[in-house]
């Protein structure tokens, strides 16, 4: 059994104990080109201080140590190393140790990946560390508040491309190895464990510089690098890129009046990688789904810019100011995902980034603070696992739409002005809640502490419906109704909210404009709206109108007349958004039936400008399809909608966007019903033209997905497609469609390929699972008690990461409610209930990601009793 599971009192033990000076590491990963070869020489130098006499522990995940040397003095590895563990005892006042020992390459994202790409055979390397691997790399004190120096050395084939947060300073052949060259790199600022980083390979690399001038005379030069698999270089829009990121360099530089404190800036596109992004100061690194080789909407380009400027706002919150520990985690990623969205309405073209959060980022939130397992925003966080587990949507997304508020709330230039503060006064510190408190109150003038007690201290989401008194089309008394309940505490919880009312009625051509709009604020269980009492009744009454708060809301019955009918007719690209995310939560919540949801997107999505709002809405519709509407009804109402997607794919402009959008929705739907696959052939074989659109790899495979979802491809079919498609992206979708074909033989192999084994990397992983489980309800029964029996074996064998993906993706996805049947009747819920109860101690995390599941399972069921 491993001992990973770093506990926040440990930290804070070894906090007091221990203060780290410098590490000086190196990594020889000259043979990492050869399979055979499963792990790589590690040393790692670290000096710290320490009390006198005391002990303490490194952390390192290895495959192996050979030596540990404390203060000059070779240790007996068999007794100090526990699992997972090096035993420090007897320190001194001042201290250096060494251990050498074996690195793992990984195949699940987690510390080193090793990755060999199928296009050309050429093998990459990358580090990924958040919240606690990079001890699967290096030994070394593992935990946020121990920064130190670190210096990095890697050996590594002669030809490659090697970077890491420092710039590189020499590069040597290596001594007697014609093969292999050393890479040496300048010391770092003092920094944390986990935004460490090395990166080795064949990349494709371009280079460029920003800098910039201060007020005080003094130059800021950056080297700016960017790197990508070299089999994706053609794909690679490295000049968009480049202009991106100076653009962000010099808007976060003036904004937080604090120069880029980092040196140097790469960014690296990687594959198979298990998040977004992530901050590693000197040098970023994003999953390689943002290089492009197939059509990319605008929505996505502006979500990569997004995510461009999210991790360039790390640098200094995260990076320069980092949390104690991870109960603060927001103190970074919220504030991050507001400044990412910040950063691309500010410094570049796009015009639609609050839009999109509202519509899409802010979706996340809500649906991750209606489960059962919602948490604050500063969360009780007691160790690792439950670290890796709140990189969620509620310490970004809700995080970041508090933060908007707060803005709201004491005005841009105090909210700034504070920051700023926090820098100067913690830079290449830690710090928790209290210090930016502290330094916003200071700013604005007003005591937070209310604030981030109600804010930030609590959970669950407001929801917020307007009553009105109509007097004959004249408004009477209107309410602000605010319903609250924390979910973990049970108790109301009605915080206040600044928000704004918009009045909308119909121009002299029809179209909804606003007329009207007021900001109040709102708090405790109701509030008057007096400003409104004796004008017209307008025909939407839009709460929360430019989205400034966090809460639902639900329409009043006039204004959801006024959206059903005219949701098209409303001018405003943010009201249009907050219209369609209002009746989303009505049909989630089971409040009004899906299948009214389903006929809102057949009706007004085509008029939809935003293609990143289209998107969503359009995959709103399939999940409500599949998991809300009952049983009985889907099948009819899946075909009327494929039928108007069809007919919308063929009828948008040829070559645009939202033909796209409704390409991919062909093909996303027709995975469960067969009305229109005789098209998806057709546009395959090239039988039928649809006039503008683009059927590149990506596209394809979506359709042949579909295909093998319904029994109409052929294993051969599929095979000559991957013969066709050589890489990364190809394999994952040939992964995906082969486990999706519905036979039993075939569901059972992908079953043991997925549990049983351990042979396929994340990536490949996630596609065989999302295969497997895209099937009819009975081929998956017979998995429902193997799915049970198999957690904890699955948890305690397995990293998180990879267990987190089986015990996620194989929850059995059985979700009609049977004829008469009550939602706590369904045989999942009551099997996933008995096991709850009967593994009251199974680890913390496996039981969050089954409770997770139970609710969106309830969820489903309890939308489909309610239309019943």
């Amino acid at each position: 059994m491993s001992n990973h599971n770093l506990s926040r009192d440990e930290a804070a033990i070894r906090s007091a104990l221990i203060t780290t000076h410098s590490y000086d590491v190196t990594l020889d990963v000259r043979d990492a080109e050869d399979p055979a070869v499963s792990g790589y020489p590690s040393t790692s130098t670290i000096t710290f201080s320490a009390e006198p006499g005391s002990a303490t522990f490194l952390d390192f995940i290895h495959g192996g140590v050979q030596s540990v040397v404390l203060n000059g003095q070779a240790l007996d590895v068999g007794s100090v190393v526990d699992r997972d563990r090096i035993i420090l005892a007897g320190l001194a006042a001042e201290n250096t140790v060494t251990v050498t020992g074996t690195g793992l390459y990984s195949r699940s994202g987690e510390g080193m990946h090793r990755f060999v790409d199928p296009a050309d055979g050429q093998c990459y390397l990358y580090t990924q560390y958040e919240p606690a691997d990079s001890r699967r790399v290096f030994a070394n004190f593992e935990q946020p508040d121990l920064k130190a120096e670190f210096t990095f050395h890697v050996i590594a084939p002669a030809g490659w491309e090697v970077a890491s947060n420092g710039v590189e300073e020499l590069r040597t052949p290596e001594a007697g190895d014609t093969r292999a060259a050393r890479w040496d790199f300048a010391t770092t600022q003092r920094m944390s464990t986990y935004i460490t980083t090395v990166l080795a390979g064949p990349y494709f690399k371009a280079t460029d510089h920003w800098e910039a001038t201060f007020d005080d005379d003094t130059r800021l030069d950056v080297p700016l690098a960017l790197y990508c698999r070299a089999s994706l270089a053609d794909s690679f829009d490295a000049d968009e890129l480049f202009r991106l990121t100076k653009s962000g360099l010099g808007f976060f530089n003036d904004l937080f009046d604090y120069p880029y404190p980092w040196g140097k800036y790469d960014q690296a596109f990687v594959p198979e990688y298990n998040l977004g992004a992530m901050e590693n100061p000197g040098l970023v690194t994003f999953t390689e789904k943002y290089v492009y080789a197939s059509r990319a909407t605008d929505a996505q380009y502006q979500a990569r810019a997004n995510t461009l400027m999210h991790e360039m706002a790390h640098m200094w919150f995260g990076d320069l100011v980092t949390m104690n520990w991870w109960d603060d985690l927001w103190l970074k990623e919220s504030f991050a995902d507001y400044m990412g969205t910040l950063g691309v309405d500010r410094a570049t073209d796009w015009d639609t980034a609050w839009v999109n959060f509202a519509n899409k980022r802010k979706a996340w939130a809500y649906v991750q603070d209606q489960l059962p397992t919602t948490h604050p925003i500063v969360a009780d966080i007691p160790d690792l696992e439950a670290a890796k587990q709140n990189f969620d949507g509620i310490t970004y997304a809700k995080g970041a739409s508090v933060l908007k508020q707060l803005v709201a709330y004491v005005g841009f230039d105090a909210f700034i002005a504070g920051s700023r503060q926090y820098f100067r006064d913690h830079a290449f510190g830690n710090t928790s809640l209290q210090d930016l408190l502290r330094a916003l109150s200071t700013a604005s003038g007003r005591d937070l502490g209310d604030w981030a007690r109600q804010w930030l201290q609590t959970s669950g989401i407001s929801t917020i419906t307007a009553e009105i008194v109509d007097d004959g089309g004249v408004l009477g008394a209107v309410t602000l109704r605010q319903d609250a309940i924390d979910p973990i505490t049970g108790h109301q919880e009605l915080r206040p909210h600044r928000l704004r009312l918009g009045l909308y009625d119909a121009d002299a051509s029809g179209r909804l404009v606003r007329s009207e709009s007021h900001e109040l604020d709102v708090t405790g269980p109701s509030t008057l709206v007096p400003q409104l009492n004796g004008k017209r009744r307008p025909a939407l009454l839009l709460v929360n109108d430019d989205d400034l708060s966090y809460a639902k809301v639900r329409l009043d019955p006039g204004s959801e007349h006024t959206v059903r009918t005219s949701l098209d007719k409303i001018t405003d690209p943010m009201a249009r958004a907050l219209c369609w995310t209002a009746l989303w939560d009505s049909a989630r919540d089971g409040v009004t039936p899906a299948v009214r949801y389903v006929a809102a997107v057949e009706q007004f999505a085509s008029a939809e400008t935003g293609i990143g709002v289209l998107l969503n809405v359009l995959g709103n519709a399939s999940g409500a399809i599949e998991r809300y509407v009952p049983a009985a009804a889907r099948e009819g109402v899946r075909k009327d909608f494929l039928a108007v997607v069809a007919a919308r794919m063929k009828a948008a402009a040829p070559g645009s966007d939202h033909q796209l959008a409704w390409a991919r929705t062909l093909a996303d739907v027709s995975r469960h019903g067969d009305a229109e696959l005789p098209l998806v052939r057709g546009i395959l074989e090239g039988s039928i033209v649809v006039e503008g659109l683009a059927v590149d790899a990506e596209l394809r495979w979506s359709f042949w997905q579909a295909l093998s979802a319904r029994g109409q491809a052929s294993r051969a079919e599929l095979d000559r497609e991957l013969q066709a498609d050589k890489t990364a992206s190809g394999r994952e979708g040939h992964a995906l469609a082969a486990a999706a074909v519905p036979e039993a033989s075939v569901k059972a192999a992908a079953w043991d390929s997925a549990v049983n084994t351990t042979g396929l990397s994340n990536e490949i992983l996630s596609a065989t699972i999302a295969g497997f489980a895209t099937a009819p309800g009975f081929l998956l029964e017979p998995y429902v008690e193997r799915y049970f029996d198999c957690l904890e074996q699955v948890w305690a064998e397995r990293s998180i990461e990879i267990a987190g993906r089986i015990v996620r993706g194989l929850f059995p996805g059985a979700q009609d409610l049977g004829v008469g049947m009550q939602p706590a009747e369904h045989p999942v819920l009551v099997r996933t209930d008995d096991w709850l109860k009967a593994h009251a101690d199974a680890p913390r995390a496996l039981r969050r990601i089954v409770i997770e599941q139970r609710s969106h399972l309830v969820r489903a069921l309890t939308a489909q009793a309610a239309v019943a």
